[in-house]
């Protein structure tokens, strides 16, 4: 409502009560302007009220919601079900022009608004978790693998010459298929041990750039945010061997936002050499559905040239639900969630230590991996070959998600290409493990209840192994209620071994 509407108001209501109405939507309107005005997050988060109020001022700016609107073109926001169109609040024409992602909408002047604040308060962010140097983002709806891909496509234009991607390997499908999806042939670089770590060889990628010569490598395709016991990639060498090169680098941050230490990488390698753009994923950083990406670098013009690359224009779905949630948490918000993430990532370090001591097994020493843990299931493996599998499926059957269980010796043939050792990193590593990472959102009532599921397991496996081996048996006098439970759940593992191969 505006001063002439308040006004018309005060003929019906006392002039003092609707002056108070006026002034607490004024209060609404100062949070409004000072998020168009600096276009960065606000330190407290907004109430349901403040953002439902900016929403609908938005979308009634786009065409489709006009009064009397008449549309005969192809593309009018015509919308079937009224479900919908409040599910999208009503911003039913997408982000973009066909011809650019970032372009401005004549007929949706209300989405057009919203993409670029999205885009600005993501940037705000990104520096806040530690890139401070970052320059320009956009956000596209495509998760992860997709968005890398659009970077290598717009590499291509840049060099004609290129054929292969220097890649140290990382067992994770989808950022494999966005290579071979672009088109590229990705040359795969083993991962040297250095304790229990898996690090970047940075000797074979040197010299692998030597052998194809620089012309034909689009570029060095790294990662920060992986599983355990592989680390982030030395991103500062690698900056520095594609700057000496004159090599790009792509980044793949997908979770990486979370983590101050993958960040302070990110910005250390800009400083240092050349990182031509580095990607994340929005679910995995901002609780938001799965669906979206952020691609962000030090470059404005090469990031522009990545959005116009991206063919007709885009849902606003993502854009819009990071948003919300980064309006409603604010700065302070996000803060504290990526603060809570490093005290439940040392919690559950410490209780997965306690616990793999009593069952003989040990937490793996991995410290430069600041989001994902690792325990050895070494006594597992050395009595029962089914053994490590069969603690995965067991998990997966009693609902813990995310646990990733790592045998010894698996294949996997992805897009044409075998690797040996699948999801472990390398071809050999000593010995099968079980994952568990704390990732931003977790809860101390989520490691406990983790614990204390993966405990029973370990111990219901080991009572399996000793049967099969004739040590002990079972009295069936002696079976408790929770002993029935495990036995009946035994049998649904032996259905669902394989569902914890691959989580990628």
């Amino acid at each position: 409502m505006n001063r002439e509407l308040f006004a018309a108001g005060e003929r019906l209501v006392s002039p003092a009560y609707v002056r108070q109405g006026c002034e607490a939507r004024r209060s609404h309107e100062h949070l409004m302007r000072l998020l168009l005005e600096k276009g960065k997050c606000p330190e407290d988060g907004w109430d349901e009220s403040t953002l439902e109020l900016f929403l609908h001022e938005l979308a009634v700016m786009d065409s489709n919601n006009f009064l009397g609107n008449c549309g005969v073109g192809e593309r009018e926001g015509r919308v079937a079900s009224a479900l919908v169109a409040r599910r999208h609040y009503r911003f039913i024409h997408g982000i973009g022009r066909s011809g650019d992602i970032s372009a401005v909408q004549p007929k949706a002047a209300g989405s057009s608004l919203l993409n670029k604040i999205t885009n600005s308060l993501v940037l705000d962010i990104i520096k806040l978790a530690g890139v401070h140097t970052v320059t320009s983002c956009f956000v596209v709806p495509m998760a992860t693998g997709m968005s890398l891909t659009l970077c290598f496509l717009t590499l291509r234009h840049r060099r004609p010459k290129a054929k292969y991607i220097i890649w140290p390997r990382i067992d994770q499908k989808s950022c494999f298929k966005s290579m071979i999806t672009a088109g590229f042939e990705p040359v795969v670089i083993e991962n040297i041990l250095e304790g229990d770590e898996l690090r970047t060889d940075l000797k074979a990628v040197e010299a692998k750039v030597q052998e194809l010569g620089p012309d034909h490598v689009l570029c060095i395709h790294s990662t920060t945010s992986c599983f355990a016991p592989r680390v982030p990639d030395r991103l500062e060498e690698l900056a520095v061997i594609c700057a000496n090169y004159g090599i790009p680098h792509i980044v793949n941050n997908a979770y990486g936002v979370q983590s101050s230490k993958c960040m302070h990488l990110i910005q250390q390698g800009a400083r240092v050499g050349r990182i031509d753009a580095f990607v994340q994923s929005l679910d995995k950083n901002f609780m938001v559905p799965v669906g979206g990406a952020i691609i962000a670098g030090f470059n404005d013009s090469f990031i522009q040239e990545i959005s116009k690359m991206y063919p007709g224009r885009a849902s606003a779905s993502p854009s819009l639900d990071v948003l919300i949630t980064l309006l409603s948490l604010g700065s302070n918000g996000y803060k504290k969630l990526l603060k809570e993430r490093k005290e439940m990532f040392s919690y559950l370090s410490n209780q997965l230590k306690k616990l793999s001591e009593a069952h003989n097994e040990r937490l793996l020493h991995t410290p430069h991996n600041p989001i994902s843990l690792a325990m050895t299931l070494k006594t597992l493996d050395k009595h029962y070959s089914k053994a490590v599998t069969q603690v995965g499926s067991m998990l997966f059957t009693r609902q813990v998600s995310g646990a990733r269980v790592v045998p010894l010796g698996s294949m996997q043939t992805v897009s044409g290409y075998t690797f040996r050792g699948f999801m472990s990193h390398t071809n050999n590593y000593p010995c099968a493990y079980l994952n568990a990472a704390s990732a931003i959102g977790m809860k101390t009532q989520d490691v406990d209840l983790f614990i204390k599921r993966l405990d029973k397991c370990l111990k219901t496996v080991r009572k399996e192994q000793n049967k099969e081996s004739d040590i002990s048996g079972v009295d069936n006098n002696d079976k408790t209620e929770d002993a029935d439970i495990e036995e009946m759940a035994l049998k649904l593992d032996n259905v669902c071994l394989d569902t914890c191969q691959d989580s990628s």
